[in-house]
């Protein structure tokens, strides 16, 4: 009894583990027997697995139409379409076929195509027939294929898991799972849907082809004439390379040659070639470079070819220059003629000792150095003669010929003697936002808040200490019934930057130059509650640790909007944040609302014959304006009048006057607008107290009226003077 029963129960475990992977002898075909390097085995689990032996993946979703590429879809077409897709995945019936050509002269390593006979189990593969153990064939509208009869000849690997009842297919690095009549596989352990259940047919489980072939985006073609689909199985590695220099000088650039290789089946990569490579190529010219690559199953890739142009060696500039004369009286002006060259551009000059004037006799050398993008570098000098003689003193010398833009140092403890321009002034009705304190900002918050209708000027100086990136923003509400505009016609910006000066230089340079082009100007339309964004360039960039930014622009809304002035970190959303904020403490600087904040002086009397000077932001001749703080209402003074734009208008200039900056109050890096034209303060560094002057214009032969624009930079200091005095006469050289 125990001997039958152990008899019935083997016959039984055989039976089922022959259910699991079978090897069919019709799926041996005519041609060579499976290889089993490319089919591992488990066991099954218990004697229970009703697993089919054949693996193929099911179909998706529809082909659409179009050129079947076999990866748009799962259909594959009918007799009238040749080769297109119609979204069906009924195949025709058969008809007689005739095999397809010897294709012997392809490589038997590499499986090329792989032809499946329609409604038939007749397989061409390198020019001989195979037999799936199960005809391809529709249901349901969807084509299906043996699983075993794909995988066999594309050289996949099959495998069964018992722990989860899923046949596998791995193809390199992708893998596929399969389960027995359900609609869905994975990819990758990523579940995909199938259009059609997978079943079991005599022994055989059928998938919709075109999931295997989506899933490995493998292409296939339908053939309506022969019925027949072609699917493409080629597993030839593939190779291009690319060169990482971004030019190759011949006998200079070790080249540096950057490869991507990769087999579409995962082999390794085991050896590869080159044609015509060269590691420093010496000589000029376009070179033809070839490369291929051989996997571990021996299939080279098709050879990649890649044109290297070779440029002639690079030479350095050539520097070079003269001056107009070689001999010079002691302050005679000398004048410079730049000749340096280059083959493609020079973009450093480095002067050693050029100055306009000597004012000490012997011989001066001077030095040029010039390098171009390259690196490459040449320098040059030249001697000139300085006599005993003197044309001019320095001091004449800088008020006569120091360029405008430029600074010369002199004996500022004497402007306070000159005489002080009697003015007065009018102002106008622009509200002034200064939000400058607290100016170090230790921590987000709310720097400011405030409501205004009309002109606005906006001025925003503000330093990040949070130890973090930040962002800045101004959010404008529109708290009112109705629709509310705001123009921008004026805004400069500066920074971030590392320091104060060099922000608060640069926003007015283009506060000044939007007031000449007008392309800062825009219109802002806000509905009843709504709220935006403003002034977007003080948002556009995150200010890092000890950043500095600073900010002038001018406004005008037909209504009051609600502005507020905060710092949040640079991926906080600034409107989800507000609620949250609380308004930031002041520190020593200075922020407040302030009424009447454009000064219009004018001075008819005639000025320059005599020295004398214009004082700004000295709170005598030019009192400081006084408002409140916008968060607590508190009394605030506007020291240094920071905000506040001057327009000052000169009647009567007399004729050889030089107008000039000089600072009082401490270092000082701005601009001012003369006659409509920026003048740095100073093109190249800054100014210090007392004794720097920055040469701002010179009047000619004739009396003039002269025009100028000037605000206080952030981060400078007041006050300042406007200095004019007589020019000395010009002498003949």
């Amino acid at each position: 009894m125990n001997l039958k029963r152990l008899l019935i129960t083997t016959m039984l475990v055989a039976s089922q583990i022959s259910m699991v992977l079978p090897a069919s002898a019709e799926e041996m075909g005519q041609g060579n027997g499976v290889d089993p390097s490319t089919v591992t085995q488990q066991p099954a689990n218990n004697g229970t697995s009703t697993q089919p032996t054949d693996v193929v993946q099911p179909g998706d979703t529809p082909l659409d139409q179009g050129t079947n590429d076999g990866t748009t879809g799962e259909t594959i077409p009918g007799d009238s379409q040749d080769g297109t897709e119609n979204g069906d995945e009924s195949l025709p019936p058969t008809s007689p076929v005739t095999p397809p050509a010897d294709q012997g002269t392809q490589n038997q390593s590499n499986s090329g195509q792989l032809i499946l006979m329609v409604n038939s189990n007749k397989m061409y593969q390198n020019g001989k027939e195979y037999l799936a153990g199960y005809p391809m064939e529709v249901k349901d509208g969807v084509s299906y294929i043996s699983i075993r009869a794909i995988v066999e000849r594309a050289g996949f690997q099959l495998s069964f898991d018992n722990a989860t009842k899923e046949t596998i297919i791995k193809r390199g690095n992708d893998e596929l799972r399969f389960k027995l009549n359900t609609t869905s596989y994975k990819v990758n352990g990523v579940t995909q849907t199938m259009r059609g259940k997978s079943y079991s047919a005599k022994n055989n489980f059928m998938v919709p082809l075109t999931a295997i072939t989506k899933a490995l985006n493998i292409t296939y073609s339908y053939d309506s004439v022969g019925k027949r689909v072609i699917v493409n199985l080629n597993t030839l590695p593939t190779a291009s390379f690319t060169i990482g220099n971004k030019e190759v000088v011949a006998g200079e650039t070790q080249v540096q040659y950057v490869t991507n290789v990769s087999s579409p089946i995962g082999l390794p990569i085991v050896n590869e070639e080159w044609i015509g490579r060269q590691d420093m190529f010496m000589t000029p010219g376009d070179y033809t470079v070839t490369y291929r690559v051989q996997d571990s199953s021996g299939q080279w890739s098709n050879p990649y070819t890649l044109t290297i142009h070779v440029s002639k060696p690079h030479t350095p500039p050539v520097a070079n220059f003269t001056t107009d004369k070689d001999t010079y009286k002691m302050g005679e002006m000398i004048t410079y003629t730049d000749l340096s060259t280059d083959e493609v551009a020079i973009t450093e000059r480095v002067w050693e000792n050029k100055q306009l004037a000597f004012f000490t006799p012997g011989q001066m050398t001077i030095r040029l150095k010039v390098v171009n993008k390259f690196g490459l570098y040449s320098t040059v000098e030249k001697t000139i003669t300085i006599t005993n003689e003197t044309l001019y003193t320095r001091d004449e010398f800088n008020k006569l010929f120091m360029p405008v833009g430029e600074k010369y140092t002199f004996d500022g403890t004497q402007v306070p003697s000159w005489e002080r321009l009697k003015y007065a002034f009018t102002s106008e009705a622009v509200t002034l936002i200064r939000s400058n304190s607290p100016e170090t900002v230790y921590s987000k918050g709310i720097l400011y808040k405030e409501a205004a209708i009309g002109n606005t000027r906006f001025m925003i100086h503000h330093a990040n200490a949070t130890g973090k990136s930040v962002k800045m923003y101004v959010i404008a509400t529109n708290n009112n019934g109705e629709t509310t505009r705001l123009t921008q016609s004026n805004l400069g910006f500066g920074g971030p930057s590392n320091y104060a000066t060099a922000a608060g230089k640069a926003s007015v340079q283009r506060y000044y130059e939007s007031m000449q082009t007008g392309n800062k100007y825009k219109d802002t339309w806000f509905a009843p509650g709504e709220s935006k964004i403003i002034l977007n360039e003080l948002s556009a960039t995150s200010m890092k640790q000890g950043d500095v930014i600073s900010l002038f622009a001018d406004l005008y809304s037909d209504h009051t909007l609600n502005y507020t002035v905060i710092m949040v970190d640079q991926d906080q959303d600034p409107f989800k944040t507000l609620p949250y904020l609380s308004a930031l403490a002041p520190d020593i600087h200075n922020r407040g609302t302030y009424m009447e904040a454009n000064r219009n002086i004018e001075v008819t009397d005639l000025i320059g014959n005599t020295p004398s000077r214009l004082l700004i932001g000295d709170n005598s001749s030019d009192p400081f304006l006084i408002g409140y703080d916008g968060p607590t209402g508190e009394y605030r003074m506007n020291a240094g009048n920071f905000g506040v734009l001057y327009r000052i208008k000169l009647y009567r200039v007399a004729p050889n006057t030089l107008i000039s900056f000089n600072p009082r109050g401490g270092a000082y890096m701005g601009a001012v607008m003369v006659n409509g034209d920026i003048v740095g303060l100073a093109n190249v560094g800054g100014l210090s107290a007392p004794n720097d002057n920055g040469v701002l214009f010179r009047t000619g032969e004739r009396e003039q009226t002269v025009d100028l624009i000037f605000t206080a930079a952030p981060g400078s200091n007041l006050s300042v003077n406007l200095l004019f005095q007589q020019m000395p006469e010009k002498k003949s050289e």
